[in-house]
């Protein structure tokens, strides 16, 4: 076995996204802070209605998948496909812009608190003008497994934890994302297994975490994405009671072109996604797909 250390931090950036939604956001703050093949990770929270009312109106993507994790509030989906989907406490969507597609999420509360995640992940470039999809994935649908004293919800592939194996809903995707959220007593250590050659970053919501390895342990403080070195074996431990997202993928290692929602390959992909979407040609990719559950 091959311990995971500690690579590098990066801290999370105040910013703004949609119609003025405060945000924290960490991979993604610019190309050298993406993590092939995550793209970005936005964290939203906020008990001040001032901070996300707004939203986030109408709007294209093309050549990557959005995940959307609502740990509080209210959210309305809608796209050109006609789906709607109500993203509650607890639920995620998952959307595969492919090809293109124009959605909208907006607050369905006019008080209280609303936080979550936003995660870019890229699409191989044989993918990324397949046809678009979306799902919404309901809190029941996402198991959530005691480990210890502490509990692990599994939103996509499959947590190896000593002897326990639990997959989640999303699974057989080309770069076999891994998405797990962990929530640890203070003073908990556990010690899981990734897939060696993939990518993998943590990031805690609440509190610190330390990972450990046979040299010691290393920090990763709250709201700080912490990349990881490759290897099969992870092992953490909280400093309080801690609750944390831990991401991995296989790499695509091609080249990315980006232009604010447009992830291609090249510049000239760039340019034409820019023309599709002044043209309305960005969303004729045919019938929508759907992404199909892990039971």
């Amino acid at each position: 076995m091959s311990a995971r250390t500690l690579q590098r931090l990066i801290p999370s950036a105040a910013a703004s996204d949609g119609a003025g939604v405060k945000i924290k956001r960490s991979l993604g703050q610019n190309p050298q802070t993406r993590l092939d093949p995550f793209l970005m990770l936005d964290f939203f929270g906020s008990d001040q209605p001032g901070d996300y009312i707004k939203g986030f109106p109408p709007h294209p993507h093309r050549g990557f998948e959005t995940v959307t994790y609502m740990l509080d509030g209210h959210m309305l989906h809608q796209d050109h496909l006609g789906n709607q989907g109500h993203l509650k406490s607890g639920g995620v969507q998952w959307m595969t812009a492919g090809h293109g597609i124009i959605h909208s999420e907006m607050p369905q509360q006019e008080a209280g608190v609303m936080q979550g995640f936003q995660l870019w992940l890229n699409l191989p470039a044989k993918e990324k003008m397949k046809p678009a999809a979306y799902v919404d994935i309901l809190p029941e649908q996402i198991p959530q497994i005691a480990i210890g004293q502490g509990k692990a919800k599994v939103i996509a592939g499959t947590l190896h934890l000593a002897d326990l194996q639990q997959s989640g809903p999303i699974t057989g995707l080309t770069t076999d994302p891994q998405y797990y959220d962990l929530h640890l007593r203070s003073g908990q250590t556990i010690t899981l297994q990734l897939p060696s050659a993939y990518n993998a970053f943590l990031y805690p919501y609440v509190g610190n975490i330390n990972v450990k390895d046979d040299s010691g342990s290393r920090k990763i403080p709250q709201h700080h994405a912490g990349v990881l070195t490759l290897g099969d074996e992870l092992t953490i431990q909280a400093e309080q009671d801690c609750q944390l997202l831990l991401l991995a993928a296989m790499p695509i290692g091609e080249p990315i072109a980006q232009y604010g929602p447009f992830v291609m390959n090249t510049m000239a992909e760039i340019e034409q996604a820019i023309n599709d979407y002044q043209q309305g040609k960005l969303t004729a990719a045919g019938a929508a797909q759907k992404i199909t559950l892990t039971q």
